[in-house]
């Protein structure tokens, strides 16, 4: 089969994911569903018979149930996130709910260079793996707004495209329907004032409002709400809570695989494929450990509070407008293809408390 350059595939652009690089077939279940909907993040969320925790609870819905938003509310409590949702029987908090449509896609029949980046569009998407002993298996998940490496298209268990995933955590593979992602082109995640100076931009993490604002030429030109670490606990002997100074970025990834690396793993284990827009920040010094970064978040919709083991949470599309917007620089083409990331001393991160 004919496979498509690297530098093909950047010159095609979105000529190649918009026709030519498509199939001839639609998917069995192809389509589009621009409802009001919003998927459970956690074991369970109550229905409440008014916007109000003090309600009585009339109901429940379980993790992955996807709930079908007739009115967005906005109450007097919790102040810090007053937003609710009527559903059907009353109303439902969105602090652990997640905003999701059902957007269905053509598979592709190349993969660009063997590797590009894709996003689930679909609540979420069961992905299987396969051994010769026990033939498909499930394994992970892939919520909604999560972006992945495919490198390869394949027959999946029932017959359809699947693209195979690479894992960049632990390098395995795996397999999800071809129509529950889209393939990203270049230009979505193409620098963003790539003419402005490093030493113009940079990024103020202020933890009392829980904002992130970045600034060109000590203008401001992009804020929006976070949630920063939870203080007061720890894991793997890391504190949880966002550490203060001034950092720098030094590593991103489009697509990050946070906790545990198991394709065995349980609904409930800390696995958490796909995280996107990750931009990893260090001190000059080393003095705090790694593995912070700012990126974005689709567990949980409180932004405003502290939530996160450390990291800087966004909302996906804001986590992708930082991603595009600092230092170094990483478009599709600078993007090791090994490593999966690109490495370099980029934009100022100061962090507030």
């Amino acid at each position: 089969m004919t496979s498509l350059s690297r530098r093909d595939f950047l010159k095609l652009g979105a000529l190649a994911l918009g026709g030519m690089a498509f199939t001839s077939y639609l998917p069995e279940f192809t389509g589009y569903d621009d409802s009001d909907l919003a998927r459970v993040c956690i074991p369970s969320v109550s229905v409440f018979k008014q916007p109000s925790d003090e309600s009585r609870i009339v109901g429940q819905w379980y993790r992955d149930d996807v709930v079908r938003i007739y009115e967005t509310v906005t109450a007097e409590t919790p102040a810090y996130n007053p937003i609710w949702y009527r559903v059907w029987g009353g109303y439902m908090h969105r602090q652990r709910l997640q905003r999701v449509k059902i957007r269905y896609n053509q598979p592709l029949v190349v993969i660009p260079e063997n590797l590009m980046l894709a996003e689930v569009t679909v609540p979420y998407s069961q992905a299987y793996y396969y051994n010769k002993w026990d033939g498909w298996k499930t394994t992970y998940r892939l919520y909604y707004s999560t972006v992945h490496w495919i490198k390869a298209v394949e027959d999946g268990p029932d017959g359809q495209p699947w693209y195979r995933i690479l894992d960049e955590l632990d390098e395995t593979t795996y397999l999800a329907p071809a129509a529950h992602l889209r393939p990203i082109p270049p230009e979505e995640f193409a620098p963003l004032g790539p003419d402005v100076p490093h030493e113009a931009k940079r990024i103020l993490v202020n933890l009392t409002t829980q904002t992130v604002t970045a600034y060109e030429y000590e203008q401001p030109v992009f804020e929006r709400k976070i949630s920063s670490g939870l203080s007061g606990i720890s894991t793997s002997d890391i504190p949880t809570g966002t550490p203060t100074g001034n950092f720098h970025v030094v590593v991103k990834m489009p697509s990050k695989h946070m906790g545990e690396a198991n394709l065995a793993a349980d609904i409930d284990d800390y696995v958490l494929p796909g995280v996107p827009w990750n931009c990893f920040f260090e001190d000059d010094a080393h003095a705090v450990p790694r593995g912070y970064a700012l990126h974005g978040a689709y567990w949980h919709d409180n932004f405003g509070v502290p939530m996160s083991h450390g990291c800087i949470n966004m909302r996906p599309e804001d986590a992708q407008w930082i991603f595009r917007w600092t230092r170094p620089l990483a478009p599709f083409e600078d993007i090791n293809t090994s490593t999966l990331d690109r490495k370099g001393y980029g934009t100022l991160i100061q962090v507030r408390s």
